[in-house]
């Protein structure tokens, strides 16, 4: 995917397709509610191996029964599509985990 920073206006417009994503700085981010511990923890094995997949990696947290994430492309220091990509298939897999 192409590497090159997206403009402000792409970044807002990506946002309005990923509910509960915003944007804190020059990153997205997004927390997750599950019902357990157990629960977040397989979420966060899943959005690894997504992440490895993709060869593209975001800042991770497993609180007790939520699950953190904060993306950006770090190779140019700005949000790029590989970013939304991944935020995309993390919001895809969600659900079936039970997160809110």
């Amino acid at each position: 995917m192409p590497t090159e920073p997206l403009s402000q206006k792409e970044i807002e417009d990506r946002l309005r397709e990923l509910p509960g994503w915003s944007q804190e700085g020059d990153r997205i981010a997004r927390t997750y509610r599950l019902g357990s511990h157990f629960a977040a923890t397989a979420m966060v094995v899943h959005i690894a191996q997504i992440q490895e997949e993709l060869n593209h990696h975001s800042d991770l947290s497993l609180g007790y029964d939520t699950v953190s994430l904060t993306v950006l492309s770090h190779d140019v220091n700005a949000l790029t599509d590989r970013d939304f990509s991944l935020a995309r298939r993390v919001a895809d897999i969600a659900p079936g985990h039970g997160a809110q």
